[in-house]
């Protein structure tokens, strides 16, 4: 087959790399252009690109892929099939039907759950235990074509986005050669693959930095899901307000266990309820939710780098009645 990737996340780098190394021809990689933001980065904005280019290959990065410009370049590589994994643009009618298969998505979700760009943030947000991929045969309504292939996976209870990821992207490789093999043989009219139920899709839209707001009014278990869901970005956080402190400070927490899932409680949501345990007289921060108490494990406070709450106790740390808030 004659394929073109479509990609610029890290999500998308495995299928690249084994459809580089297939019986396929790839002609290029279509990416995002990078923008120009004047600083230096520490990790690469855009690890598809630098995959496409280690290869030698085509690489094309057209600000708006469904201009007339852009769809015609694609017309005349004359490609079989569209690959498309983490790319950031919808392709339209017009751009699919540049290719005579149209094109196949990986999607980290099992469609028609979570359609949309942050599926694996809100699977876990949500508290879901299975998740996984799913291949479709693309049509213009985000994720909403017939799913070729699906691949499932445990969702650990303390894994976050940042180590689901690169085992979704992995797990995504062989459905995609499915897939491709699956449209190979397609004679182009009959039904292929599942079409998706519409009365069980869900949404999983970009983040935004305010998602990343802690509300104490939710459950223990809630909070815990939400930091686990938003690492790296936007990230969990919240404000210590006290008497001793001139301004409230911004706390980011990147790791919480649930303390005590008691449903009643006894104190107003966000207030600090301990600083030392009472059994083992080591430090911990036990804040009061909406339902149960939450245990706050790793920390980091305006400025500082993130750190052991036992570290960030040793300071001048928060006391009992203290409010942790917007």
């Amino acid at each position: 087959m004659r394929l073109i990737m479509f990609g610029t996340g890290p999500f998308a780098v495995p299928t690249f790399k084994s459809l580089l190394d297939s019986d396929h021809e790839v002609l290029a990689l279509v990416t995002r252009p990078i923008a120009d933001s004047g600083k230096r980065r520490k990790t690469s904005e855009n690890p598809t690109r630098d995959a496409g280019t280690e290869a030698g290959l085509l690489v094309l990065d057209p600000p708006d892929v469904n201009q007339p410009g852009s769809v015609a370049k694609l017309e005349e590589l004359n490609a079989d099939l569209f690959v498309v994994c983490d790319y950031g643009q919808i392709l339209s009618r017009q751009c699919l039907g540049a290719a005579k298969l149209g094109g196949i998505n990986l999607h980290g979700s099992l469609l028609p759950k979570y359609r949309g760009a942050a599926p694996i943030n809100w699977a876990i947000y949500n508290g879901d235990a299975i998740t996984g991929i799913t291949i479709i045969h693309m049509t213009p309504k985000l994720d909403g074509g017939p799913c070729l292939v699906k691949s499932e996976t445990e969702i650990l209870p303390t894994e976050t986005t940042e180590t689901i990821e690169p085992r979704l992207a992995e797990l995504g490789v062989q459905p995609v050669h499915e897939a491709i093999s699956m449209l190979a043989a397609w004679d182009g009219e009959s039904e292929i693959g599942e079409i998706q139920d519409r009365k069980l899709a869900t949404k999983a839209p970009r983040l935004r930095k305010s998602d990343g707001q802690i509300d104490w009014s939710r459950s223990a278990i809630e909070i815990v899901n939400q930091i686990r869901a938003f690492q790296p970005w936007p990230g969990s956080f919240t404000n210590w307000h006290s008497d001793k402190l001139k301004q409230p400070m911004r706390l980011i927490l990147h790791r919480a266990s649930v303390n005590d899932q008691s449903s009643a409680p006894e104190s107003k949501p966000g207030q600090v309820l301990s600083t030392v345990s009472a059994d083992t007289n080591e430090s911990q921060l036990i804040v009061q939710t909406g339902n149960g108490q939450l245990s706050i494990e790793e920390i980091q406070p305006a400025g500082k780098r993130k750190m052991p709450v036992a570290d960030f106790l040793r300071g001048k740390p928060p006391e009992i009645g203290d409010i942790l808030a917007p």
